[in-house]
C-alpha cells in the first residue's frame, strides 16, 4: 500500500518535471530569437503582450495547460480575484496543482489504506482537493471582516484630516501610517495608483473591486459625487461612519438572538455524522451495508441529501441580511 502511494507521488512529480522541462524548452528558442533580433537592431514582432513579463513567465512556469484550461472555463479571473481579496501572494496555477495533488493523495490513501471503505475514496479526494480553495475563502472572509471593522475609523480619520486642512489624497496616504492591515495596504495602494497618474475615480473603483463590500461602494459613490458636484465631504464621511457603526450594533443584536438557532442547526447536522463515524469504527461489518449494497448506497445518499437540505433551511431561517 505504502509502496503504491510512493509510486503515485513519484509519477506525479515526474510528470510535473517533464512538463516543466518541455515548457522551458519551448521558451528557450523564443528567447534566443528575440536576443538575436535585438542584437541586430530589429524590433521583435509578434502578438501583443497581455501583461507584464514577470506574470507571463510565471504563467508559463506554473503550467500552460492549466492556465489555458482555466481561461476556457472562465475561472482564471475569478480565482485571481479571490486570491487577491484574501491578501495572499499565490498563483492560480499553483492553487490548481495543489488541489490536484491533494485529490490524488486523498483518493490513494483511502483506497489502499482502508479497503473496507473504498466507496468513500472519491468523497475523501474531493474534500482534500477542495482544501486550498476553502483556505482561500476563509482567509478572504477574515480579511473582509477585519477591513469592515476598521473602515469606520478610517473614514473618521479622513474626515478629521480634511478638516485639519489636508487634501483628500494626502489623507489616504496618512492612513497607511496610522492603521493596520488590511485598511492600511488598500488605501496606500489606492493612493499610489492615483499618485502615478491614474484618475482618482478609477483608483477608487479598483479598490471597490478588491474590497467588494457595500460600505466601500457607499464611500466611493460619496467621493465621486462630491468631486463632480461639490459639497462637504468631511461631513458626509462622518455620517457614513456613524451609519456603519449602527449597522454593526444591529448585526450584533441579530447574531445574539439567532445564536440558539445556529447552534441547533450545527448540532443536528453533526450528530448523524458523529454516529456514522462511531458505527464505522465500532462495527465496520454493519456499516458495510451502506457502502457495498445498492440499497444501502441509495439510503446513504438520501440521508446526506436530506441532512444538507435541513442544514440549509435552518441557516436560511436564522440568517438575516442587513
Amino acid at each position: 500500500m505504502l509502496l503504491f502511494i510512493a509510486i503515485t507521488i513519484a509519477c506525479w512529480c515526474l510528470i510535473a518535471l517533464v512538463w516543466w522541462n518541455l515548457a522551458r524548452g519551448r521558451r528557450a528558442p523564443d528567447l534566443a530569437r528575440v536576443r538575436a533580433r535585438l542584437a541586430a537592431g530589429e524590433r521583435p514582432e509578434g502578438r501583443p503582450r497581455q501583461g507584464p513579463a514577470l506574470i507571463d513567465s510565471e504563467n508559463q512556469a506554473g503550467g500552460r495547460m492549466v492556465a489555458s484550461l482555466l481561461e476556457r472555463l472562465r475561472l482564471n479571473e475569478r480565482l485571481k480575484a479571490l486570491v487577491e481579496q484574501a491578501g495572499l501572494r499565490w498563483h492560480v496555477t499553483r492553487v490548481i496543482h495543489a488541489s490536484l495533488a491533494l485529490f490524488l493523495a486523498g483518493f490513494a490513501a483511502v483506497w489502499y489504506l482502508e479497503p473496507l471503505f473504498r466507496g468513500a475514496a472519491p468523497v475523501a479526494a474531493l474534500v482534500l482537493g477542495a482544501l486550498p480553495v476553502l483556505y482561500i475563502l476563509r482567509k478572504r472572509k477574515a480579511r473582509m471582516a477585519r477591513f469592515e471593522e476598521q473602515f469606520p475609523e478610517a473614514l473618521e480619520f479622513v474626515s478629521r484630516a480634511m478638516r485639519a486642512g489636508h487634501a483628500f489624497s494626502v489623507s489616504l496616504e496618512m492612513i497607511h501610517s496610522e492603521f493596520q492591515e488590511p485598511v492600511a495596504g488598500e488605501f496606500k495602494r489606492t493612493f499610489d495608483e492615483q499618485n502615478l497618474g491614474m484618475p482618482l475615480e478609477a483608483a477608487l473603483v479598483k479598490m471597490g473591486e478588491r474590497i467588494p463590500l457595500l460600505d466601500v461602494q457607499f464611500f466611493i459613490s460619496a467621493v465621486t459625487l462630491q468631486k463632480r458636484t461639490g459639497g462637504n465631504l468631511a461631513e458626509v464621511l462622518d455620517k457614513l461612519a456613524s451609519l456603519i457603526r449602527e449597522r454593526f450594533k444591529l448585526r450584533g443584536r441579530i447574531k445574539a438572538i439567532s445564536a440558539h438557532g445556529r447552534m441547533t442547526g450545527s448540532a443536528l447536522t453533526a450528530i448523524p455524522v458523529a454516529v456514522g463515524v462511531m458505527m464505522c469504527w465500532v462495527n465496520p461489518a454493519y456499516a458495510q451495508f451502506f457502502i457495498h449494497d445498492d440499497t444501502g448506497k441509495e439510503m446513504l445518499g438520501a440521508a446526506v441529501a436530506l441532512q444538507l437540505i435541513g442544514y440549509g433551511v435552518i441557516r436560511k431561517i436564522v440568517s438575516i441580511g442587513i
